[in-house]
């Protein structure tokens, strides 16, 4: 991996802004050192005489002696830190010139400018953490549903990677079994690979399935998915918007057309969440501003992860309403909503393979609750939301358990009498299952992973 340890990083690990306070995080073998040639204490005190954690008030000056800012200085000493090196956090007023001034002056003192997501690749390279609760770092960062931070904080507390080291060892002892196997094929030993073996497998296997389950759900409570809210013009597409909302986003008029742009604002179903788009009325438009708008709705619709099609209940099915739903078929999953059921009764029948529309209204409120459940179901696949448990949420660790599972699986159908090819498989297994949590991901993998991350964690 492109890092090396023995160098002092610096950064600011606070957002950009103003703020009370901001946080200046230096961590390396100089970053006591530094520290102390940076902050003066009112009573003479130096974080260099003090081997254990400690908190010092005090100011940080610049070379010629003038104060940069008023400071609280909390020095964190190796192994008991974040990264398990000497982590200095200087905690300064949180306006962009006293940490950025406290930062070049670091930086001036022989310090390097932190890499995004270094202190924390330093923390997985000193086994502080591992590849998995690395990731969850950022996850928990950016969670915008409470369902997203429960799964950052499974993953952060350990609970996939306590999976991952069971389903380990499981695998590395049917391979120790399977290379005994290999090596004294004559000795006057117990049967080595018999049923109960393959049962253990079987279990893993079975283990590898379930999580697998949970890919899905855990990709978009982390990275959110686009639903899109189409129809011809003059359905209410832009008052079921609103309702969806709790809030009037969009202009409601009765005048066809009124909705010229895609207009986008965010929202949670099922604890994904979403960004709901609100799109112009779809028809064959008279002026060429319609028709941009009506254009950049059917781009919303093919980047939609579902699609909620809404119909007038009063009119019920029209033709243009039946070519919109065969135009969206077989893409995504697509919701039909009848809307102003105030007015009218919603259909009763559906369209193709789609199933009969829900019956809502955006005047009164009935049926936004079913059809909040209908938009959480598509989108998870019809699981129920998750409420703990261990998680896949990346496409890399779902990648890597189904290779992991597809060479079990070749393994439970070795040729019998063949260990040499069970061992093969049962090693390729291994190598893939280690990719979760680092032990055995590729470098570049590594570094475009914490690459993502924000500059000072």
């Amino acid at each position: 991996m492109s890092s090396g340890t023995n160098d002092t990083i610096a950064a600011i690990s606070t957002p950009p802004g103003e703020g009370s306070v901001g946080i200046v995080r230096l961590s390396g073998p100089g970053a006591v050192r530094t520290a102390s040639a940076l902050f003066v204490s009112p009573h003479g005190r130096s974080p260099l005489t003090h081997p254990r954690q400690r908190v010092f008030h005090g100011h940080i000056h610049d070379a010629a002696g003038r104060v940069l800012d008023e400071v609280l200085l909390h020095v964190m000493r190796a192994p008991r830190s974040y990264t398990r090196e000497d982590v200095v956090e200087i905690n300064a007023h949180g306006g962009p010139a006293p940490l950025r001034a406290i930062l070049e002056e670091a930086l001036r003192r022989g310090c390097r400018l932190a890499r995004p997501g270094e202190f924390t690749q330093r923390a997985f390279l000193n086994g502080r953490l591992d590849l998995v609760q690395a990731e969850a770092v950022i996850d928990r960062i950016r969670a915008r549903t409470d369902a997203a931070l429960r799964a950052a904080n499974a993953a952060a507390s350990g609970e996939l990677s306590a999976e991952m080291r069971r389903l380990r060892e499981t695998l590395a002892d049917a391979l120790a079994r399977a290379d005994a196997a290999v090596d004294f094929p004559d000795e006057d030993l117990p049967e080595l690979v018999d049923a109960a073996f393959f049962d253990r497998l079987r279990g893993a296997a079975e283990d590898m399935r379930r999580l697998l389950g949970t890919a899905r759900a855990g990709r978009l409570y982390r990275e959110g998915a686009e639903v899109a809210v189409i129809g011809r013009p003059n359905v209410g597409k832009s008052s079921l918007f609103n309702a969806l909302l709790r809030d009037a986003r969009a202009i409601v008029s009765p005048t066809p057309g009124t909705t010229r742009d895609v207009l986008g604002e965010q929202a949670q179903f099922g604890g994904v969440p979403v960004r709901l788009a609100d799109t112009a009325g779809i028809r064959d438009a008279d002026n060429d501003i319609e028709r941009q708008g009506v254009d950049l709705a059917r781009r919303a619709l093919r980047s939609a992860q579902v699609i909620v099609l809404v119909l007038d209940a009063a009119d019920g099915w029209t033709l243009e309403d039946r070519l919109l739903a065969d135009e969206t078929a077989g893409t995504v999953p697509v919701i039909l909503a009848a809307n102003k059921t105030d007015l009218a009764p919603a259909p009763a029948e559906g369209h193709g393979d789609l199933a009969p529309p829900l019956a809502v209204s955006a005047k009164t409120g009935a049926g936004l609750r079913e059809l909040e459940e209908a938009l959480a179901a598509a989108l998870l696949g019809g699981a129920a939301p998750r409420e703990g448990g261990p998680q896949l949420t990346r496409l890399h660790q779902e990648d890597s358990l189904r290779r992991t599972l597809e060479n079990v699986e070749r393994a439970l159908h070795a040729p019998e009498g063949a260990p040499e090819c069970l061992a093969a498989d049962l090693r390729a297994a291994l190598q893939a299952l280690g990719e979760i949590t680092g032990e055995t991901t590729p470098e570049d993998l590594l570094d475009r992973i914490f690459s993502s991350f924000c500059i000072g964690k």
